[in-house]
């Protein structure tokens, strides 16, 4: 599923906007079937009731937002994200999809001050938890945001998707596992909350958890031409943070991965692959007994 996040999507190399948006984009072209299967499971567990308003923290460029409108033909969303050229984006493409008059977007930092907010059906946080400074407390604060009886969708990820075999036939093998172990050791310190279990974080803040469930995505070939420029895109941005960390021939490898042109370009490449782990729990904001 597409992962969004209120200030960046992996800050494993802060990616610039435009790089970010493309990157979210293509995430969201690649892996919308698993974006579809979450909504449709997020839809069985509403039932009956009537979903009118969505709130999607950390929309990004709207992948949740797009994906939970079509699902809820009834509904509106509230995008809120950290980042103004993102929600621009984002209006851009509601307008594109004939749902200008069914997104609000709101521009705010959830590590500051929230906006008001109550009355949502549904909540959608994904793979944007993670970059908060203090999740208890953003967690506290989407409980109030929610009508009793309405859900929450938190969905995480294991890290960077994986695209290449082990021995790329140039350089030395391993070379995308050295780069992964790389910047998960240096976001142990930026992001103390990427790859946690957030089951009991949603306990603590009252909420009932309806389900957990992991997900393991593996796109095999052939693939898509979007599989191709998601590659080189994830890629890029990783290496831009790893300067300095690997060796000048790794590097070198890396950049002719993520190269246009050249026959080891990740956009020419047979042996791509698309693989990632997530994590989806639903949660519920417990309806008013007695």
């Amino acid at each position: 599923m597409a992962h969004q996040s209120h200030r960046h999507h992996h800050s494993a190399s802060e990616p610039g906007e435009p790089h970010m948006a493309a990157l979210l984009d293509l995430d969201a072209e690649v892996l919308h079937a698993h974006l579809s299967e979450a909504a449709a499971w997020l839809a069985d567990l509403t039932g009956d009731v009537p979903v009118r308003r969505i709130l999607d923290l950390g929309c990004g460029t709207g992948a949740g937002t797009f994906t939970l409108l079509r699902r809820f033909e009834e509904a509106e969303a509230l995008a809120v994200d950290a980042s103004p050229q993102l929600l621009h984006h984002l209006r851009d493409r509601a307008r594109d999809l004939g749902v200008a008059d069914r997104v609000r977007t709101v521009e705010a930092d959830l590590d500051a001050a929230w906006p008001a907010l109550d009355g949502m059906d549904v909540v959608w946080a994904s793979a944007s938890l993670h970059h908060l400074a203090d999740p208890d407390r953003a967690l506290r604060e989407v409980f109030t945001a929610l009508r009793p009886g309405g859900l929450l969708a938190v969905a995480e990820l294991d890290g960077l998707p994986r695209f290449l075999p082990d021995d790329l036939g140039i350089g030395r093998p391993g070379l995308e596992a050295r780069c992964r172990a790389t910047l998960t050791h240096r976001q142990a310190g930026t992001l103390p909350h990427l790859g946690a279990d957030w089951g009991p974080h949603l306990s603590r803040a009252g909420f009932a958890i309806e389900a957990e469930r992991p997900v393991t995505i593996a796109l095999e070939p052939p693939l898509p031409r979007s599989a191709g420029r998601y590659a080189q895109t994830v890629l890029s941005s990783m290496r831009a943070g790893l300067d300095g960390l690997l060796s000048t021939d790794d590097l070198s490898v890396l950049d002719l991965l993520i190269d246009d042109d050249g026959p080891e370009s990740v956009l020419r490449r047979g042996d791509l692959t698309v693989r990632t782990e997530r994590t989806v729990w639903l949660a519920r904001r417990p309806a008013v007994t007695g």
